[in-house]
């Protein structure tokens, strides 16, 4: 893979737009990217959200938020692990848990190291709706699971409509089991909404320049005749080190 800077592209699904601050993938573009990978190594993949820790930093002991996280940069061309770190967002972008260094548990070593992975990673990296610069950045992957019951939904964006303070943000549906909701919301930055989406299907996906819009996400709750329901998403974030 090239250090250049890459430009948008175009894409042949979704939203077309190379100037728009989003982009969408249906999860057929991601499959076709994905077809060099064998089903077990994505099987492999897809199952690594079956043992994501509860996220301790939640306020008020909510327990509906599993997850993990790891960062990347590139070197010589090459992406590489950054060693266990913390992640941090100020209070100004995230004013629900930012001004806080967060030490969610790491990613696993076989996620770290999956091809699944770096193919995903790749593949938006090649499709950002904006122009990025590997040689300069890094990338932040977060493994995340959303859990909800008949007590208590699950709230995928507790904070509401917001950003994560990068460049961009990839968000690709993983799983998605007997629940409604989960719609998908961005907004300009006069907060006024600009596209609706609900991702259906394993590695539907969209991706957003974080610093011309907002995002939120709204609650899920489990479909009639279920006490539980899930919904696990891999966000990836790319954002430039010297400003992270």
């Amino acid at each position: 893979m090239t250090t250049k800077a890459i430009q948008p592209q175009s894409t042949p699904g979704g939203n077309n737009d190379a100037s728009a601050p989003y982009r969408c993938f249906p999860a057929a573009e991601l499959h076709q990217n994905l077809a060099a990978h064998s089903e077990e190594q994505l099987k492999l993949f897809l199952e690594s959200w079956e043992d994501l820790p509860v996220d301790s930093y939640m306020k008020d002991g909510a327990d509906y938020r599993r997850r993990r996280y790891g960062s990347f940069r590139w070197a010589a061309g090459e992406l590489v692990a950054d060693p266990a770190g913390v992640f941090h967002q100020t209070q100004e972008v995230n004013s629900l848990h930012g001004g806080v260094d967060r030490a969610f548990p790491p990613l696993s070593e076989s996620v770290r190291e999956s091809a699944v992975l770096d193919t995903l990673i790749h593949f938006f990296m090649a499709r950002l709706p904006g122009e990025f610069d590997p040689v300069t950045s890094g990338v932040g992957v977060h493994q995340i699971r959303i859990t909800a019951t008949h007590d208590a939904d699950g709230l995928p964006a507790p904070e509401g409509v917001h950003e994560d303070g990068h460049h961009f943000v990839a968000q690709v549906l993983m799983r998605r089991t007997d629940v409604d909701g989960g719609e998908s919301q961005i907004f300009d930055r006069n907060r006024r909404p600009i596209h609706r989406t609900t991702l259906l299907d394993t590695f539907e996906s969209l991706v957003i320049d974080d610093r011309r819009v907002f995002h939120g996400v709204s609650a899920i709750r489990p479909v009639d005749g279920v006490r539980r329901g899930i919904r696990d998403m891999l966000l990836i974030d790319y954002f430039p080190i010297r400003s992270r």
